[in-house]
């Protein structure tokens, strides 16, 4: 497997609007993205992440590995269903009114100390791009804990890191529009 190396939200990488990847893509970057999405799969195994003392995660963006391209890996399960993308130039195409957030928080590798508080985001997304997993361009509705998954790493192309979002005067601001998802 090739080696991953986190960046930490202290790197200026993480602050940095993402350039498009220029399709098709290269073998060394789909090998790149693949190898993001198995580290996100053995990082959730917790003897796994305790031997090789990394953190577990659902989500991994270009910017997190030091690269300024728009890429990201998604591995995780809900509901029963299987999220498994290694998605090259996302565009969110539609958003729902509706907001949400998860309850007990976000977190992000790149972040070392949990910032505590409410991050709004869409509770609906439509989002399309081209899939290294699949090989195939892609379009996905998501809701709830997926959307919330998506639009965390979709913000690192944009150089947005989750605690930016957190209302810095009130982090636990209610929306009584919003729904808190676990």
């Amino acid at each position: 497997m090739k080696q991953i190396k986190i960046h930490t939200d202290k790197e200026e990488v993480l602050h940095e609007k993402c350039l498009p990847v220029t399709l098709p893509v290269s073998d060394e970057l789909r090998e790149t993205i693949l190898a993001m999405v198995d580290y996100l799969k053995k990082s959730q195994d917790p003897d796994y992440a305790e031997k090789k003392h990394v953190r577990p995660g659902v989500g991994l963006a270009a910017p997190q590995i030091g690269i300024d391209q728009r890429f990201f890996a998604i591995s995780f399960e809900d509901g029963g269903k299987k999220y498994e993308y290694g998605l090259v130039n996302p565009v969110i195409l539609s958003s729902s009114v509706k907001r949400a957030y998860l309850k007990n928080g976000e977190g992000c590798l790149s972040v070392p100390e949990d910032v505590p508080g409410h991050v709004y985001r869409y509770f609906r997304i439509t989002l399309e791009g081209y899939d290294v997993v699949s090989d195939r361009m892609v379009t996905l509705k998501l809701s709830g804990y997926p959307a919330i998954v998506f639009q965390h790493e979709y913000d690192h192309l944009d150089g947005v890191l989750y605690y930016e979002r957190i209302d810095a005067n009130d982090p636990f601001k209610e929306d009584p529009e919003a729904v808190a998802v676990e």
